[in-house]
């Protein structure tokens, strides 16, 4: 064992300090000796000096036990090297491999589609939003193939078998799903293909796996660089989050509303309102962990409360949101931040330590970064360019929004890779296509969910571009159309504010250009000169909720100049339209004594106008500045519903499903993915034909 050194042996070398004799052998011995005072002189000097060495040693050591290496670590590219590949147990990496595996083995069914591919990829005419529009989207039987092989991926990573051809099997595939579709994307969904690429170079396949039972190699420890990019990488899913939280909506919670009635918050109802829960719990509280969460897991001392707090932030997700195995590959991904040999600790086994300790003195411990060992070789700076490629690209990417200018709408660009998870809460309560044939003046509304998965598409510009000329080509190949007009009326409503247009609809989407670096110029702007009014809406909603149990409201606003049409279904009685700014004017045709009639009306703030149901009728903004009314109505059809069945009105404080029937759910879809593949294989095989299940939209 190494001790540390004598004090002596810590000041400067090849110093001569003279020897004390007596007064008279120094007299007749050396002439021109030093004097008594020059020899304190030199002696305080050498004092000094090993002094400042001594306590740098130490602060060195109290360094080294807060971050794991020392400041000269970092002087040089060499050092930097020797750091990044010192051995480390790969028993807590194996482990995290294992974990992350088997959940995707899950996810892979459910969030990445494969129990409904013959409904998300059989049908030629739905409307695809790849990211690349040169990636070629292959034959439903080969979709299912490129499924099974992310599966057998997925499985390959769990076991640890052939672990480098399992990632390269899983990443590979994953990220041909993910980037052939936008609309279906997520942070977390991105996550996943991070750590499977950045798992892929890893020795993460040396505990815990077959390839070490089968294959055992000499060398049973990985290079630290494996658990340092991959904490970089969970450090910034939180820390990024906790930055893009730095927003108004979210601190002032208008982000999340009505979240407080869920029964995971029921301890904090005890003492505080929805209300306050809702802001200062859901908002305020979720800014600070995710902020500060990650530095906390750093350190020794603050890491156990950062990992309970950190495991009932993700559990708690886990029951309020339905967002699949994210909030479990955040747990199994905690572990990477504590001591890499936990799982031995669990399940001893021999092993050796990382570093000699001579002494309880911290300023003796030394790492051995077995510099006698390692050469550094072209393959060592390779790794640290690739490393700090990937740190610079995740850094700046979730930021790239001020010029990857086409991707924006009320929202800086796609969520999917920016960890802006639940800032943006979206209402959309109309998404109208209208297609004009020139040819004839026909004028149709169309259908907004043929030939479309979901709705995510209508809320970003550059999916409503493709969008646009998919529809075109589908109305060529489908009724012979060759010279049609496309427009798109949405109303949608951010974090609270009123509903109001996003797109011009008067602007026909098949003569626009779209460019990924130019912002679009038929989008319309957010109108957050009216948010002021999101702190008197909720007193609204409060004083028409209490005229009865099925009286409702809704808010709109509109530009000037623009006019909207509505039609009030059956179902609705009592409507009145009320004006809270600016002015408009109304015009609706009914019929009175067989004969119809239009009644037109200018409404000015403070004012309002009965509406007619079953009949449409036309709001137009005639004020220089933007309009904002509201819409209150009885909903007949909930009283009338609500009057036969007891049960119509869902308790919000119910619990969700159960643990069993969740796990259920899970089988069952993996059942019905295996199915599948076997039918694609039997189709690819033996000729037979794949049944395909059809999308019914209403």
């Amino acid at each position: 064992m190494a001790t540390c050194a004598p004090l002596s042996d810590l000041g400067p070398k090849n110093k001569f300090i003279p020897r004390l004799g007596s007064r008279e052998q120094g007299r007749s011995k050396m002439k021109g000796a030093l004097k008594k005072d020059q020899i304190a002189d030199v002696v305080s000097k050498e004092s000094k000096e090993t002094s400042k060495q001594f306590e740098a040693t130490q602060k060195r050591g109290k360094f080294y036990h807060l971050f794991g290496f020392y400041p000269s670590d970092l002087r040089s590219c060499q050092s930097l090297i020797l750091l990044m590949c010192r051995p480390t147990d790969a028993a807590s990496l194996g482990v995290v491999r294992a974990l992350f595996g088997f959940l995707m083995v899950f996810d892979i069914p459910d969030e990445r589609g494969l129990a409904i591919a013959d409904i998300r990829w059989g049908n030629p005419l739905d409307c695809r939003f790849p990211l690349f529009d040169f990636l070629p989207l292959l034959s439903l039987q080969w979709m299912f193939m490129v499924y099974l092989v992310m599966w057998i991926g997925a499985l390959g990573i769990t076991l640890g078998f052939f672990f480098r051809t399992s990632c390269v099997a899983f990443a590979s595939t994953y990220w041909y799903i993910f980037l052939m579709d936008k609309s279906s994307w997520n942070n977390h969904s991105y996550l996943y293909g991070l750590l499977a690429i950045l798992l892929l170079p890893s020795q993460a396949n040396l505990y815990c796996s077959l390839d070490a039972w089968i294959w055992p190699k000499k060398q049973k420890k990985a290079p630290l660089w494996n658990y340092a990019i991959l904490r970089y990488q969970l450090f910034l899913l939180y820390f990024l989050a906790g930055l893009k939280k730095l927003d108004f909506d979210w601190l002032n919670g208008y982000s999340m509303t009505y979240l407080a009635n869920h029964w995971v918050f029921q301890p904090f109802r005890t003492f505080m309102t929805p209300e306050q829960v809702d802001l200062w719990i859901i908002h305020v509280g979720g800014f600070v962990l995710d902020l500060t969460v990650a530095f906390w897991l750093f350190f020794d001392k603050t890491r156990p409360s950062a990992l309970f707090f950190c495991s009932s932030f993700h559990l708690m997700n886990s029951q309020i949101f339905s967002i699949g195995m994210f909030p479990y590959v955040c747990l199994v991904t905690l572990p990477l931040f504590c001591d890499p040999s936990w799982p031995r600790k669990i399940f001893p086994t021999s092993t050796t330590n990382d570093y000699e300790t001579g002494s309880e003195d911290p300023s003796c411990l030394k790492p051995i970064y077995h510099k006698d060992k390692l050469k550094i070789q072209w393959k060592h700076y390779l790794i640290l360019t690739c490393l700090a490629s990937h740190i610079s690209i995740q850094a700046v990417l979730p930021y790239s929004h001020s010029f990857t200018k086409g991707f924006k709408n009320w929202t800086p660009g796609l969520y999917g890779y920016s960890w802006d998870m639940m800032v943006h809460s979206w209402n959309t309560i109309l998404v109208l296509p209208k297609v004009i044939d020139r040819s004839s003046g026909k004028e149709i509304f169309l259908n907004p969910d043929a030939w479309v998965q979901t709705d995510r598409w209508s809320k970003h510009p550059d999916m409503v571009y493709q969008w646009a000329k998919c529809v075109q080509k589908n109305l060529l190949d489908t009724q012979g159309m060759n010279d049609v007009s496309i427009f798109l009326d949405v109303l949608s409503s951010l974090n609270g504010r009123f509903q109001q247009r996003m797109y011009d609809p008067r602007v026909d989407l098949t003569k626009v250009v779209w460019s990924p670096f130019e912002e679009p110029k038929w989008t319309l702007p957010l109108l957050t000169d009216l948010s002021s009014w999101r702190i008197k809406l909720p007193e609204i909603e409060n004083q028409i909720f209490a005229w009865s149990n099925y009286s409702d409201v809704l808010f709109v606003a509109d530009f000037p100049g623009l006019s909207m049409e509505n039609f009030i279904s059956e179902g609705l009685g009592n409507i009145s339209l009320t004006v809270l700014e600016g002015e408009v004017e109304f015009e609706q045709n009914t019929l009175l004594s067989e004969r119809e009639v239009v009644r037109k009306a200018i409404v000015r703030p403070g004012e309002a106008v009965d509406v007619e149901s079953k009949a449409f009728h036309h709001i137009k903004t005639i004020s220089l500045t933007p309009s904002c009314y509201m819409y209150t109505f009885v909903n007949e059809t909930a009283q009338k519903l609500k009057n036969n069945y007891d049960d119509y009105v869902p308790n919000s404080g119910e619990i969700s499903k159960g643990v069993y029937e969740a796990i259920l759910i899970r089988f069952r879809s993996i059942k019905l993915s295996g199915s599948l593949i076997w039918n694609a294989i039997l189709n690819l095989v033996f000729g037979v034909p794949v049944p395909r299940r059809v999308k019914i939209t209403p």
